[in-house]
């Protein structure tokens, strides 16, 4: 794979990206459910920035600043080691915003997707002390597991953004080709082995399951 081509499909399958793209996903096909008429609704934007601040902007901002503290050599955080902090960080952000989701303000099924993805970090941080799990691979795990329930539960909803229209079914499986991409373009990179690729995405996709068992 070109490395210009890897690099932007690891961006683009940050973890830490995850809740904002199904965020997004929930509300082209159902705003709804979110209390809104249409996806550009005041309500709508202000959900979409907190959840792009609490699960991105301000984690990602906390790991950028280990850095300097030395306690990550890079932002590609390419040893064990180096992952720990920002997985806790992480981690504490997505729990606080499944605390505050999981009172109603959001459709169930979405603090169900929060809780799955908080899960899927910690499955990460403790299997990171044995073996390199990739948390590219977790974030794309999970990721599947979210569009297959939201398949199961919104049946027949259809993603409809100006002349673009595809089925939920559709949408399930760009979602699993990106996860494969994105898996691919790690491994181009040397960043994992494929071990480490196949126990992120079972982690990822355990974890969402798991969530919604328990809820």
């Amino acid at each position: 794979m070109n490395h210009s081509l890897a690099r932007i499909l690891s961006f683009l399958g940050n973890p830490l990206l995850v809740l904002t793209y199904m965020l997004l996903l929930m509300l082209t096909i159902n705003p709804f459910e979110f209390g809104a008429q249409h996806i550009g609704d005041k309500r709508t934007v202000i959900l979409f920035f907190y959840v792009v601040s609490t699960t991105f902007l301000i984690p990602g901002l906390g790991i950028s600043l280990l850095r300097p503290l030395g306690l990550v050599r890079s932002l590609e955080m390419r040893e064990k080691q180096e992952r720990i902090g920002p997985y806790i960080i992480a981690g504490i952000f997505y729990i606080w915003m499944y605390m505050n989701f999981k009172s109603g303000v959001v459709p169930a099924l979405y603090a169900k997707f929060v809780l799955g993805a908080a899960i899927g970090l910690f499955f990460a941080f403790f299997a990171n002390i044995f073996t390199k799990i990739s948390a590219h691979a977790t974030g794309m795990g999970g990721f599947v597991a979210m569009v297959l329930l939201l398949a199961f539960e919104w049946s027949g909803s259809t993603f409809n953004i100006g002349p673009i229209l595809m089925s939920i079914n559709a949408i399930l499986a760009i979602v699993i080709i990106l996860a494969g991409l994105v898996g691919a373009a790690r491994l181009s990179l040397g960043a994992h082995r494929q071990s480490d690729l196949w126990q992120g995405y079972a982690a990822g996709f355990v974890a969402v399951m798991l969530a919604n068992a328990i809820l």
